[in-house]
């Protein structure tokens, strides 16, 4: 029987893909809000596709200010796509 992959929904394009294909943007204890690229930091996780239009679209729709249920700054999200575009596409 083969082993079941864990299926994440991107906030961006509302797509489910296996998690190891996205990116897990996540709120730690303290409140703060970064990219998780090995999926082990503790917090609240939320996931987008490792594109950044998707990051766009869910900033649009205010997607993870919902996940996290807290109002994100717009330097947090200018960070999000700084972290995004410095880490090569296959995560590593």
């Amino acid at each position: 029987m083969p082993k079941k992959i864990p299926l994440r929904q991107c906030l961006g394009c509302r797509e489910h893909k296996p998690k190891k294909e996205l990116i897990r943007v996540v709120r730690s204890p303290e409140g703060e809000v970064s990219l998780d690229f090995k999926g082990k930091l503790p917090g609240r996780g939320a996931y987008v596709c490792p594109q950044a239009a998707c990051l766009a679209k869910a900033r649009k729709s205010r997607a993870l200010e919902r996940a996290f249920d807290t109002a994100l700054p717009a330097e947090v999200y200018e960070a999000l796509e700084q972290q995004m575009e410095e880490v090569p596409a296959d995560g590593q």
